[in-house]
């Protein structure tokens, strides 16, 4: 079904590791310029709000002139804050219509579904701009709880047009088979992070077709 079904190429989404202070800035800039790069997601978790806001500012700039999406996780107010480009929101993070009332109708939102299709369509119903599936693969970026398959993906496109992220523990040699499935975005960390990082982009991006 999703081979019939004519869909921009699926682009490439980062997610920082935890740790974003030191020489962080600079790595994200050679991973920005290396391919192109749709958004980024700043994750950071039990900070001060304050202190996550001084990590984030540099990386949002970068971000900016790269022309990649600045996206919050977790945090509503902390994207507020920023006057980022969006949040995405986790299961217990806040409500979709509550984001949107706060950041206004611009700001993008996308919200994790695990792997449940309920769970997507209700994210959809309250006004989410994307939903996020997975973890596909085992990873060590966070504890798995829930495995999605690739069919959720196909059936996702066969029936809505918001957008469809992939995430967990995906590998340049495994995102090809998830954007043939359905996947408009690929979110990687660990992948990236844990080594080269512009080398890593180059590979998703050659395995994903972008230039």
């Amino acid at each position: 079904m999703a081979e019939e079904i004519q869909r921009e190429p699926t682009q490439l989404y980062l997610i920082s590791p935890l740790e974003v202070g030191g020489d962080f800035p600079e790595r994200l800039k050679r991973a920005l310029a290396a391919a192109p790069v749709a958004a980024f997601q700043f994750r950071v978790k039990d900070m001060d709000e304050h202190a996550a806001a001084d990590l984030a500012a540099p990386l949002q700039k970068i971000c900016a002139e790269a022309g990649t999406a600045f996206i919050v996780n977790d945090s509503i107010s902390l994207a507020k804050r920023l006057d980022a480009d969006g949040v995405h929101l986790g299961q217990k993070d806040g409500e979709v219509r509550d984001a949107r009332e706060r950041l206004g109708r611009d700001a993008q939102i996308g919200v994790t579904c695990h792997a449940s299709r309920d769970l997507a369509m209700e994210a959809g119903e309250a006004g989410a701009d994307y939903v996020a599936f997975g973890a596909f693969f085992p990873t060590t970026t966070k504890e798995v709880e829930h495995f999605a398959d690739p069919e959720t993906l196909t059936w996702w496109q066969s029936i809505f047009e918001l957008p469809c992220v992939a995430i967990g523990g995906i590998m340049p040699e495994t995102c090809a088979e998830l954007a043939e499935a359905g996947a408009d975005f690929i979110a990687v960390s660990g992948a990236v992070w844990n080594g080269d990082e512009a080398a890593a982009v180059r590979a998703f991006a050659e395995a994903l077709g972008l230039k």
